[in-house]
């Protein structure tokens, strides 16, 4: 049979398992099949979008519940993102899960299982499901009470009572094997617009795992992805936005126009960002203008930040006349402290500047009569 046919049947069958709210256009997916072990395998579902791009992973599961005595057959369909984190599930028509008294699962059950699932670091994770067994039985131990074992009860709030079995399948199912294959299959459609789409993208995870493909390891921005990387050093995200600016290099920052982009940054950021950009500049070498602007935002700045900002301007070997004057207007500050750090500064500098001069003398007769 040729291919194009193949997926046609493909899609119908898809059109079945899903109901016809879900029907996919068989031009749209592509095929995966994927061999965990000896006893399992599975065909894991691409589906592109408009554009012929990737957009999500999803998988028809059908799995027995069980472990010894009954078992419990479920249908049910997952979908992952591209780097293989667990979205959401939903069911073909006319499927429901069930707990071991038969009864269907209600609203508040499903929504406990999609925050279940929707956690990949559950303690599901490390548990086996022998240890849901109570000791001494051979029964399926499928409820969290009194006589359940110690095992059982640690996991208490990450099942669902009278249905621990399938939490515990369904979740080893959402954050297995499969997390790895999807990740290695998102890898060979890595190319130029898949880069710039996930580094636009609201995605944390995709923004992640772009950065560290167009940002050298030296901290330098491949061609064509500099745009991408700032706007996510200028974005909401207080994370992306710090992990993309320590992975850039102090070299990156050091011409008149990148610094000026960056205290701009400085200036709209949020105070947390704002300790971050301080940090960054740790090891940058001042250009006029930011030393500049730094004098001048020292006035306004809190406690932390003008004492960081003081210990990057004495780092400097110099310092424009602008830029002491601006200091030297601090010496009589309500801040002592801060009045002293910016004396040794300019003090440092051996400034030649005559209203500096004149400021530091007025500062030295004040300490002085304030000693005596």
């Amino acid at each position: 049979m040729k291919r194009r046919g193949w997926l046609v049947i493909v899609g119908l069958m898809l059109a079945v398992f899903f109901g016809q709210s879900y029907a996919i256009d068989p031009g749209k997916i592509r095929e995966f099949h994927i061999r965990e072990n000896d006893t399992t395998s599975y065909t894991l579902i691409l589906v592109l979008d408009d554009a012929g791009q990737p957009a999500y992973f999803f998988r028809n599961i059908f799995t027995p519940v069980c472990l010894t005595g009954e078992c419990k057959p479920v249908y049910i369909n997952f979908y992952w993102d591209l780097l293989g984190n667990y979205q959401r599930f939903d069911f073909p028509p006319g499927e429901v899960l069930t707990k071991m008294d038969h009864k269907e699962f209600k609203q508040e059950d499903y929504d406990k299982l999609q925050g279940i699932l929707h956690n990949p670091s559950s303690l599901l994770k490390d548990v086996a499901m022998n240890d849901l067994v109570g000791k001494g039985t051979e029964n399926l131990a499928d409820s969290v009470d009194a006589k359940a074992g110690a095992t059982l009860k640690t996991v208490k709030n990450e099942v669902i009572d009278g249905a621990v079995y399938t939490c515990y399948t369904l979740w080893h199912i959402a954050h297995g094997y499969v997390v790895n294959e999807i990740r290695r299959i998102t890898e060979t459609y890595q190319d130029d617009t898949l880069l710039h789409r996930f580094l636009g993208s609201n995605n944390f995870d995709y923004q992640y795992w772009a950065m560290e493909r167009v940002i050298t390891s030296e901290g330098d921005i491949y061609p064509g992805f500099m745009p991408d990387v700032l706007k996510i050093v200028q974005g909401k995200n207080l994370f992306t936005a710090r992990h993309a600016l320590q992975k850039l290099s102090n070299r990156f920052f050091q011409t008149d126009s990148r610094q000026s982009w960056l205290w701009e940054t400085y200036q709209k950021a949020g105070y947390a960002f704002q300790i971050a950009i301080l940090k960054k500049l740790t090891n940058v070498p001042f250009r006029a203008p930011l030393a500049e602007a730094i004098a001048q935002e020292i006035p306004k700045s809190n406690q932390e930040q003008s004492g960081m900002m003081l210990k990057l301007l004495a780092k400097q070997p110099s310092l424009s006349d602008k830029a002491q004057v601006q200091l030297a207007r601090r010496l009589n500050a309500p801040n002592s402290e801060q009045g002293n750090a910016i004396y040794q500064l300019l003090t440092k500098l051996k400034s030649k500047n005559q209203q500096v001069i004149a400021q530091l003398k007025t500062f030295e007769r004040s300490a002085t009569q304030t000693n005596k």
